[in-house]
């Protein structure tokens, strides 16, 4: 590790998928150029012992607790990354700003929006840094499309469209899982789960809507419990939320899709919108490819192959096309970079203003489907 580079201590709470993800970007850190910043996994706690046996391979790690409370007690900790169901993040969250502590938070911030303002306003008191986790911004792609609209290359805005799709629950055999339950993931259901993802951008541009009208499905209403039993299912499978910007004193229409039963469909994220000089369309579906028009006398797509074009330069030559992992690393750095106060002008995680406002969406988009109605965002 050069001199240059800053030592950054790292705990895991929640030994699952997306911790022993993050295991696996810090170890492959060293193909990072620039980033100024390395991590180094010191500690994970679960509170299954079992899962923590995956991580007894990783060099760095000294820690394993079963309570997060000693995990927090640690003074060889710097930052802590926590992902668990939604109904444990708040008490969670809050144990680790003010154990000391600067914290990446998993989606969405909280099981409802009155958490999620509870734990931003408590980070915000104690002056700790807090951002939450977004891969999807990080693609290529995703950064093109950005440029473009913050630009304002694209003229009058005419439409747009953000969507996370998936097919994971379309077989009614499928077990339930905590995912699948409102007390756990939320009464938002499928916008806690996959909202942030489709949210992130836009309100990243400013394109914050003002009014809503969501259409939100349940599809199946018990699933196999594992036990040979069924349980009830009753969180939101799919949303469609139609909502309105207001962009220059005029409405734009906004269309944000999270879908869980989207046939065909494997973690599939789209960000495009069109104006009256210029759009762009991006799809993982497509991952090398960003189709942009220009106006003329006829407008016509034109494809674009993307290479290796991450904010972070790293050892992996252009001509090749970034995955799931590479995402992750690139948001990894800039959440380290912004917290050092050197991101610049890249592009930097969700902030917890911004995981607030997207849970403002999902309220509204509950208050609409139960009014069957469009209905207003405050402020």
């Amino acid at each position: 590790m050069s001199a240059e580079r800053q030592l950054v201590r790292v705990g895991v709470i929640g030994a699952g998928l997306m911790g022993r993800e993050v295991a696996s970007a810090f170890g492959r850190w060293f193909a990072l150029l620039d980033c100024p910043v390395t991590p180094e996994l010191r500690a994970v706690c679960d509170v299954n012992a079992a899962a923590l046996d995956w991580f007894r391979q990783v060099p760095t790690v000294r820690h394993f607790d079963t309570d997060h409370r000693a995990l927090l007690a640690r003074a060889d900790i710097d930052v802590v990354y926590v992902a668990v169901p939604h109904d444990l993040h708040e008490a969670l969250y809050l144990d680790v700003v003010r154990s000391g502590k600067d914290l990446f938070a998993e989606k969405p911030f909280g099981i409802d929006l009155a958490a999620a303002v509870r734990i931003r306003d408590e980070a915000r008191r104690l002056g700790r840094f807090v951002r939450v986790s977004s891969e999807f911004p990080f693609l290529p792609g995703a950064r093109r499309a950005f440029k473009m609209a913050s630009a304002a290359q694209l003229g009058r805005l005419l439409e747009v469209r953000s969507a996370f799709l998936h097919s994971s629950d379309l077989d009614p055999s499928k077990p339930i899982n905590w995912k699948r339950r409102s007390a756990q993931c939320g009464e938002a259901g499928v916008m806690n789960d996959l909202g942030l993802h489709v949210a992130h951008l836009p309100l990243r541009l400013g394109w914050r809507p003002t009014l809503v009208h969501a259409h939100l499905q349940k599809v199946y209403t018990t699933r196999p419990d594992g036990k040979g039993g069924t349980a009830p299912c009753d969180t939101w499978d799919n949303a469609v939320l139609h909502t309105t910007v207001t962009l220059g004193g005029e409405p734009v229409p906004m269309t944000l899709e999270m879908k869980r039963m989207a046939p065909t469909e494997t973690n599939t994220w789209i960000f495009e919108a069109l104006g009256t000089e210029a759009g762009f369309r991006y799809s993982t579906k497509e991952p090398k490819t960003f189709w942009t028009y220009r106006r003329g006398k006829e407008q016509t797509w034109e494809k674009t192959d993307l290479g290796f074009d991450t904010a972070f330069r790293t050892i992996t030559g252009s001509i090749f096309e970034p995955g799931f992992p590479d995402i992750l690393m690139q948001m990894w750095a800039a959440f380290l970079a912004e917290r050092q106060g050197v991101l610049g002008e890249r592009f930097g995680c969700a902030t917890p203003d911004e995981a607030v406002a997207h849970h403002e969406l999902w309220a509204a988009a509950l208050e609409s489907h139960r009014l069957q109605s469009v209905v207003a965002l405050r402020g």
